[in-house]
């Protein structure tokens, strides 16, 4: 590895998506690893009613995630930016703020989130079967939120600034030790769910000291530095408007999320809490491949945020249309698993054949438009690392807030909880129209602003480049 991240501007973006890419693929292939294997051990450990519990909590996980992007994702970005217009300087006082920011909105939502979690678990479609296994879960992840929002906006930017490697080991350590721990808890302790959560935090515990060290060694190209500042309003500003993006795509899944636990429980009827477990399987499966086309994105976003401040644009087209043919790939391999084995997909998570048999379903339905959704969170990502926020969030709340809730309201009225599966797919292919309309007009506009090459002694014209 480069001492510096300068080849992200020189390096053939192949390579280049090979070096980033990769090793953030491999660590959000292990983080969605862990998640269904938790899930696995709950619903083979405890039951299918934890596995409902366990689906209650998601969009309370989707707000704990959304406070800490907003720092990680922003910081990660501007960080990029700053090191393509060579100011380390700058590159330096990210870290220190991102560092600061993560440890207010840790203890500020998570002590509030604990003062009011059952109501919040009730608001969110908990029942009397499943609040207990929710509370029991989330009470726990709650207390680690101080460690989980270091981990994550550090490790964010410890790939943004240069070491992808490094930030690929914390992740995998994260997951190795949660996956070592998770069924000692559950299963020979008898600790049930609390087992699994309380796994998880000693991962994220193991992974916060590793990317500690590396941002307070001084061999790091950016670290810790006290000579830089900790609290700078410009640089805030900026990480909240870049991270507002990822920050509003999770707020939405949260809203998403109460809308179909609470359809599920609707249309349902006596199943309604199998259903919203089945909802538990999809999500994690769907997840899965999402996470991989993240890892993606992960490893485009230095290369775009770099090339961007550069000012080469040729290069950061040529990283949106691979990126775009890579995400697409892995959604559409998802899609195919879930056709040919919906059964199989199911089975790992329970044993109760009913319960499968509502899963199988909801991927035969959700998953028939899931090919284009890869695209979708490319673009949006895209133009969250060249530093539009503006567009990436329409993006996202296309996807998952303007589209889906009128669904939501309107097909299940009329197909039941096959409604609520085809309001997802219906959501998905709308927002992939809408992501490539917005980056073809987005990419016409910048190449007009390109200049055309020219000889030493032509005078330069604002012409479109090829």
């Amino acid at each position: 590895m480069d001492k510096t991240p300068d080849s992200l501007g020189t390096r053939s973006i192949g390579r280049l998506l090979l070096q980033y890419s990769v090793p953030a693929i491999i660590a959000s292939v292990a983080t969605s690893l862990y998640n269904i294997i938790d899930s696995i051990f709950i619903g083979r450990g405890v039951g299918a009613m934890a596995i409902a519990g366990l689906a209650i909590t998601f969009p309370l996980m989707n707000l704990v995630i959304a406070f800490c992007t907003l720092i990680a994702v922003g910081g990660a970005t501007i960080s990029s930016i700053f090191l393509g217009q060579k100011n380390l300087s700058r590159a330096t006082d990210v870290v220190n703020n991102v560092m600061a920011l993560c440890l207010i909105h840790s203890v500020v939502f998570g002590g509030l989130t604990l003062i009011f979690l059952d109501p919040i678990l009730y608001f969110f479609g908990a029942t009397a079967e499943t609040i207990s296994y929710a509370r029991e879960f989330m009470r726990i992840i709650l207390y680690g939120t101080p460690i989980s929002y270091v981990f994550i906006g550090l490790n964010n930017l410890m790939r943004a600034t240069g070491y992808p490697k490094k930030a690929m080991i914390s992740a995998l350590l994260s997951v190795v030790v949660n996956l070592i721990l998770a069924p000692i808890f559950i299963f020979k302790l008898e600790w049930g769910i609390a087992g699994a959560a309380f796994a998880t935090i000693c991962g994220q515990t193991a992974a916060f000291i590793w990317v500690l060290h590396h941002f307070f060694s001084k061999k790091s190209f950016v670290h810790f530095d006290r000579e830089n500042r900790w609290f700078t309003l410009s640089i805030i500003k900026r990480i909240y408007a870049i991270g507002l993006s990822p920050f509003l795509m999770n707020v939405c899944a949260c809203v998403v999320v109460i809308f179909l636990n609470r359809a599920l429980l609707d249309y349902g009827g006596e199943d309604g809490n199998l259903c919203v477990g089945a909802y538990g399987i999809l999500n994690r499966t769907t997840m899965f491949f999402v996470m991989i086309v993240f890892g993606v994105t992960q490893g485009m976003q230095p290369i775009l945020g770099y090339n961007y401040g550069a000012g080469q644009w040729d290069r950061v087209k040529q990283t949106l249309r691979t990126g775009i043919w890579l995400g697409v790939g892995i959604t559409t391999f998802g899609w195919f698993i879930t056709e040919v084995f919906p059964n199989t997909v199911s089975s790992l998570f329970t044993v109760d054949r009913q319960l499968i048999d509502i899963a199988r379903e909801g991927f035969r339905i959700y998953f028939i438009c899931y090919p284009v959704v890869g695209c979708q969170i490319v673009i949006q990502n895209f133009f969250q690392s060249v530093g539009k926020p503006k567009l990436s969030i329409f993006l996202s709340l296309t996807r998952q807030l303007i589209f889906l809730i009128p669904f939501l309201l309107i097909l299940p009225r009329y197909f039941g909880v096959d409604g609520v599966w085809a309001s997802m797919c219906a959501s998905d292919m709308l927002a992939f129209f809408v992501a490539i309309v917005t980056v073809i007009i987005m990419v016409k506009k910048r190449d007009r602003l390109e200049p055309a090459p020219t000889t030493p002694a032509a005078p330069t014209t604002p012409t479109s480049s090829k």
